[in-house]
């Protein structure tokens, strides 16, 4: 699973009801992004807000669904 935000592919660790956990990412403003799962063979993407972007000082970012 990983966050596609900004051309850049961030891996995601754990995912929530409205959050994920990132193994690693620097600083991201509030915007918008996909999360892409895929499990075998199958794939699946959907758009996220990141009301609060991201901070280097926390794992923890909370995700809206997009408009």
């Amino acid at each position: 699973m990983h966050l596609l935000l900004n051309g850049e592919s961030i891996p995601v660790a754990q995912l929530g009801p409205d959050f994920v956990l990132l193994d690693a990412a620097g600083e991201q403003p509030p915007g918008e992004g996909n999360l892409v799962l895929r499990v075998d063979e199958s794939e699946r993407s959907w758009r996220v807000r990141l009301p609060d972007g991201i901070s280097a000082n926390s794992k923890r970012i909370a995700i809206a669904a997009a408009a």
